[in-house]
């Protein structure tokens, strides 16, 4: 039997949520541009998945525009700056997720300039670093809410704030927040006022693929143009059943975020695998009881193999882990690791572990048993040579 412990790269599909997808993808399946009955079917179905939605994250539904998931999501607000006539800068976390940094990297060729806030060495964005980067022609500044990589649970709400307060009487900047693995896990104030737009993914929800949502509190001007759909700024004929599959997504996994349960299971899972011989947490300082992480992503580093070496062991074990981002499992590179100054040799053997609200006890046995198997025999072999 397999254990899948890669959630954060997405999660196991919800047998109950797929089957609400497709019975409304056989059912809805007119325009909903259109004006006869099949079309406007459709619309009802949009415009209610679209309110499901807003209400699970308590904002509008006229807030809410339906992309074809996170990536776009974070890309849609950052490409709008292509239409600005002055350029200026932007800044992005150095622990941001490469659908923001990659997309900045474009703008550089248009004129724009990225300004990189620090993390600290526990992966943390403060108020402070954010503020003594940004400048007065910052356009747009970019902080997740939950790090992919090592589940630190940034200051977002702080330095929303501190950015509104610094700004007073000037233009602000525009303020995005990758929410993609907080959404339905962790408790999310998408109200507070100086946050002007997030980005949501499904199928890190056990939803269906190539679906997400972009919050945003007030109309901004898109890059890309097209039929009109989604108030214009995601033209596209919309994806109905995806729609109804985030929705459902949400309305489950809002309902119940991280509790004292899923907290004691991130003690259990910290101290089961910091029981085998050379691995540690990252960061170094991350406590079993540390609530300053999602309770659902962990990054450890291990001294006997490679990261990559030990992810397909494991494999070949039935066992599914990563050594971090998916976005970026084809390069060695660990620019989050790096940002937090972690030693190359522990960047080297550096794993993610991410879980769910139904891996069990069980699982994680499994993985620190198989682990310390591992690690008996890779002794036994050098030992040999």
């Amino acid at each position: 039997m397999n254990i899948f412990l890669d959630w954060a790269a997405t999660a196991p599909p919800d047998p109950e949520i797929f089957q609400e997808t497709c019975d409304t993808a056989l059912t809805c399946y007119g325009n909903p541009s259109s004006i006869h009955a099949a079309g406007q079917k459709s619309a009802s179905k949009l415009a209610e998945a679209r309110q499901k939605c807003a209400e699970a994250l308590n904002v509008k539904p006229q807030t809410i525009v339906f992309t074809s998931g996170g990536t776009e999501a974070g890309h849609l607000p950052l490409l709008a700056l292509l239409r600005r006539p002055v350029q200026g800068t932007l800044a992005i976390s150095a622990i941001e997720h490469p659908a923001v940094i990659e997309q900045a990297r474009i703008l550089a060729h248009c004129g724009w300039k990225t300004l990189i806030i620090p993390a600290t060495g526990e992966g943390f964005i403060t108020p402070e670093a954010v503020l003594s980067t940004i400048r007065d022609d910052t356009a747009y500044v970019a902080v997740m809410a939950v790090n992919n990589e090592t589940g630190a649970v940034q200051p977002v709400e702080e330095i929303a704030a501190g950015i509104a307060d610094r700004t007073k009487g000037k233009k602000k900047p525009f303020f995005h927040v990758d929410i993609v693995q907080a959404a339905g896990k962790i408790p999310v104030n998408l109200n507070c006022p100086e946050i002007d737009s997030a980005a949501v993914s499904a199928h890190k929800l056990g939803g269906p693929r190539g679906i997400g949502l972009l919050y945003h509190k007030k109309r901004f001007e898109p890059f890309i143009m097209g039929g009109g759909q989604e108030s214009g700024i995601r033209p596209g004929t919309e994806n109905i059943a995806g729609a109804w599959g985030l929705a459902a997504c949400l309305v489950k996994n809002c309902r119940s975020p991280a509790d004292d349960r899923s907290y004691s299971m991130a003690e259990y899972i910290i101290e089961s695998l910091c029981s085998v011989p050379g691995i540690a947490p990252v960061p170094e300082t991350r406590k079993p009881d540390d609530r300053r992480f999602s309770p659902y992503i962990f990054q450890f580093t291990n001294s006997m193999f490679p990261g990559e070496v030990l992810v397909r062991i494991l494999s070949e074990r039935g066992i599914f882990i990563s050594t971090g981002s998916a976005c970026s499992s084809r390069s060695r590179a660990r620019p989050v690791l790096q940002a937090m100054h972690v030693k190359p040799e522990k960047q080297l053997g550096a794993f993610r572990v991410s879980t769910g609200k139904s891996t069990t006890k069980q699982d994680i046995d499994c993985l620190t048993e198989t682990l310390k198997d591992i690690y008996q025999k890779n002794k036994m072999h050098t030992k040999k040579e």
